[in-house]
């Protein structure tokens, strides 16, 4: 007989796996290897996987098996008292006895049950990302979205089988999807519970799969559906689609699908929070007059009040001209970063009249003036 693989290796996990990591390797390898799965279905990879879910999830199991391996659960081989220390305990018929329940009748006392996965399973959460363009946050946008999706089969309604009549209750477990077996201990009689090796824990049997999906219940398809972009949702957030998820174990619900928004940038609106930052130019005489520009926002262009005397760097709040909150639709702000524009050349008849601002000028009024007669004083 071949020796048994190592359950962390059986579910792709590493031994410090959380239960969160366990469960959900084994769901995907579940539905991967299930019967019914007509492409990567594997019975004996099935049962595999759930043998190691069923020790690794159990705390008390996956300790027997992290300190004494396979044989905490089977019959040591070379006589008793090799590989597993308990195996002197046998059951009936020669069965060994789950480490697991030794320790739990010796601290709980009474018989145990062992939860299982028989019943139906919620499908695994998807997601995807959906790029958009920055001003689609603004007002918010209806737009559609494209995936794969596990889709009831319209023949069999998800039953898997070609009619109603090949659906069988198992005859093993009697419909329910789980198998009692009695074992001897040093304690007492303990029972065990487990899936049901016949049906794979649905409680039913299939006689006749359904030709159109091969005993899934499902098809995989294309599907379009339309999803709204909230104004104001910010770049990572996630719009959750219900069960638009993959499709369920033992007829379980789909799970849930999750689009997120990508947001492109754009050239000149910079978003911080739900505030925007533009940089604007303006001619060095709107800065030293004042004067009233258009400026643009993502609502429109609206008129600003450009002071006179406005100095290298200065920053304009526009209130309410921001991005409008997703929860309250109050908008942010908007502000404005004036970048004041030095010409490079200038005609006969500027320079003049340049001049004719320096000629009119207080020579102890030039700045520069100023700096060096501050300078010299303090050094």
């Amino acid at each position: 007989m071949a020796s048994k693989r190592d359950f962390y290796e059986v579910l792709g996990v590493n031994k410090n796996a959380s239960k969160d990591e366990i469960k959900s390797a084994y769901r995907k390898l579940a539905k991967k290897y299930h019967p019914d799965n007509k492409e990567t279905g594997d019975e004996a990879k099935f049962k595999e996987v759930q043998e190691a879910y069923d020790i690794l999830f159990d705390d008390q199991k996956r300790s027997a098996y992290d300190q004494f391996g396979h044989a905490a659960f089977e019959q040591g081989a070379g006589g008793p008292g090799a590989g597993n220390p308990f195996s002197g305990f046998g059951g009936f018929e020669g069965e060994s006895v789950d480490l697991g329940d030794i320790f739990s009748q010796f601290f709980g006392g009474g018989s145990r049950r062992s939860r299982t996965q028989a019943g139906p399973q919620r499908g695994d959460d998807v997601s995807m990302r959906l790029r958009v363009d920055f001003m689609d946050v603004v007002e918010g946008k209806d737009t559609e979205v494209t995936f794969d999706f596990d889709d009831e089969c319209p023949h069999c309604h998800g039953s898997g089988a070609e009619t109603p009549s090949d659906v069988k209750t198992c005859p093993t477990c009697h419909g329910k999807g789980t198998v009692t077996r009695q074992q001897r201990s040093i304690f007492g009689v303990v029972e065990n519970q487990t899936i049901c090796p016949e049906c794979s824990g649905k409680g039913k049997i299939i006689s006749k799969k359904c030709s159109s999906c091969g005993g899934t219940g499902y098809n995989r398809i294309k599907k379009t559906v339309k999803i709204h972009i909230p104004a104001g949702i910010n770049n990572g957030q996630q719009i959750r689609l219900q069960g638009m998820g993959e499709a369920g174990i033992n007829g379980g619900p789909h799970g849930d699908l999750y689009v997120e928004i990508n947001i492109k940038p754009h050239q000149f609106f910079k978003r911080e929070g739900n505030d925007i930052h533009v940089e604007v130019p303006i001619d060095f005489t709107d800065a030293i007059l004042g004067n009233k520009i258009e400026i643009p926002t993502v609502y429109g262009d609206v008129l600003l009040t450009i002071p006179d005397g406005t100095q290298v760097g200065t920053i304009l709040r526009m209130k309410g001209r921001g991005i409008k909150d997703l929860r309250t639709q109050k908008p942010g702000d908007q502000y404005v970063h004036l970048q004041i524009k030095i010409p490079t050349s200038l005609n006969k008849k500027q320079k003049e009249a340049l001049q004719s601002y320096v000629d009119a000028s207080k020579k102890e009024d030039n700045p520069f003036t100023k700096f060096m007669k501050s300078f010299k004083k303090n050094n």
